[in-house]
């Protein structure tokens, strides 16, 4: 393996926000991380106006963080530059009404995420730049990071660049953001979705999850209580990730008991084996091959039936109940109130 990095990565010297200083930026929603960019990106001095339906919940939050607000169309209509932060399954939808009838030439079209770019569910003119600022973490968490002169790693992708200053500009609403104060990987529209659609499904959101519940069902159903399954199956997996996080698995490995990782070595790949991997390569063609998009937008067209079964299944789940129940008797309940009222809030506005 060559120690060189594959792909670039941008700090704050490789940017200047001063390149957006003669612009307006629309940031079109308010949600988890319309709210983020929104703030960050008028703290940086940048114009910004933000785009909401006449009769958006957010309405009132944005104005009362002091920014101007007006209609989706007319905040295109302003702005030479757009960033598109409403949920994927509405964008499209967006473009046609209010994006793409008020495009001029020259324009950006910024967005977090490429699902519908790459999928083709929106199909941008030519003689407009379309670019990527994808932030690798919840909105909040961008906003809190800018408030405590801290950084998000962020992704940058130009998908079209017709003015031949896309990468200028995406770098600096990066910067304006504070993607650039933790560093920005560069990447493309398809890597991005792709990649990150496969880590949502096969570990972080799918796999971790199944991975939990099926261990806490074995513990469970050989006699030991909830409580105790819950603990050693969950609990415990943010000690764990934690340790990965700040210094990859032999951090880990090297932090925990002789007994763990032996067991851990000689046994993970027997629970996680080669069928494993052959199902996440079937997951992974899926979402080549558009077959999971084409799913997920017939699934909204259809009223969400299998989300709405399947997301009231999880929660459900006898884990659910007993997590609640532990997690109410220990010392931490108290702390977690505030971050669990703004979390929510955070996915009510996402609908915006």
């Amino acid at each position: 393996m060559t120690d060189e990095f594959t792909t670039d990565i941008y700090y704050d010297d490789d940017a200047d926000v001063s390149t957006l200083d003669d612009e307006t930026v629309a940031v079109l929603g308010y949600g988890s991380q319309g709210h983020a960019h929104a703030l960050n990106l008028h703290e940086s001095g940048i114009d910004v106006v933000v785009g909401l339906r006449e009769d958006s919940s957010s309405r009132s939050a944005a104005e009362a963080d002091g920014l101007t607000v007006t209609t989706p169309a007319d905040a295109v209509k302003q702005a030479s530059y757009v960033s598109v932060l409403v949920p994927d399954t509405v964008q499209a939808d967006v473009y046609e009404n209010a994006i793409e009838p008020n495009l001029e030439s020259g324009q950006t079209l910024q967005f977090a995420h490429g699902l519908n770019i790459h999928y083709n569910q929106i199909q941008p003119p030519e003689g407009v730049d379309v670019t990527m600022v994808a932030p690798k973490s919840p909105g909040h968490l961008v906003r809190r990071n800018y408030e405590n002169d801290e950084g998000t790693p962020g992704l940058l992708a130009v998908y079209q660049d017709e003015t031949g200053e896309a990468d200028e500009r995406a770098l600096a609403y990066a910067k304006a953001i504070g993607c650039t104060r933790a560093g920005v990987i560069e990447t493309t529209f398809r890597e991005e979705v792709e990649s990150d659609l496969f880590g949502e499904q096969a570990v972080l959101c799918g796999g971790v999850t199944s991975l939990v519940k099926h261990g806490y069902e074995t513990l469970v159903d050989a006699g030991y209580s909830p409580e105790i399954a819950y603990f050693e199956c969950l609990n415990e997996l943010k000690l764990i990730v934690d340790l990965m996080y700040e210094g990859g698995h032999s951090e880990m490995w090297d932090s925990v008991s002789d007994t763990a990782e032996y067991g851990g070595l000689s046994r993970g790949d027997r629970i996680v084996d080669e069928n494993v991997r052959e199902n996440m390569e079937e997951t992974l063609e899926e979402i080549q091959n558009g077959d999971f998009t084409r799913e997920w937008i017939v699934e909204n067209q259809a009223g969400r039936p299998s989300y709405t079964q399947l997301r009231q299944a999880e929660k459900d789940h006898e884990i659910e109940e007993v997590g609640e129940r532990l997690r109410d008797l220990f010392a931490w309940a108290d702390e977690g109130t505030e971050t669990d009222d703004e979390d929510e809030s955070v996915r009510v506005q996402a609908d915006d």
